[in-house]
């Protein structure tokens, strides 16, 4: 329960190089770094609401650890995959549907931040949030 909570980023390191191997154009990278992105957190068991807000959008993710299931990127990317508790980690492992490679996720509360960090074809980037 430790991701509970609400958190709106704060900074990002090696934003800029990975939306740029994701394949993402630059006037989409230049929006995404100030997108004030802020996610609402809760779970119940093994059940995960997650409301999304930024510059470019407002959804709603509902997940269960280990099940299947699709989601689209801000940019339209879309991906399939599935989150799992690994110790004190959210490790999200997901696939893109328009070329099979792999992006990985992993959340962890480092010194009260939500550090979210992203790992695609040997780029990795971070986002770091604070919790309101």
């Amino acid at each position: 329960m430790a991701f509970d909570g609400t958190w709106k980023v704060d900074r990002n390191e090696n934003y800029e190089k990975f939306m740029e191997k994701m394949g993402i154009n630059v006037v989409k990278r230049k929006l995404a770094a100030h997108d004030n992105l802020k996610l609402i957190i809760t779970q119940e068991g093994n059940k995960f609401t997650v409301k999304e807000s930024s510059t470019f959008r407002s959804i709603e993710i509902i997940f269960e650890l280990g099940v299947t299931f699709n989601y689209s990127l801000a940019d339209g990317t879309e991906l399939s995959g599935a989150w799992a508790l690994e110790g004190d980690k959210l490790v999200g492992k997901f696939k893109r549907l328009d070329n099979g490679n792999a992006l990985n996720t992993v959340r962890e509360i480092i010194g009260g931040e939500m550090v979210q960090t992203y790992t695609y074809e040997g780029v990795e980037a971070k986002r770091i949030f604070k919790k309101e």
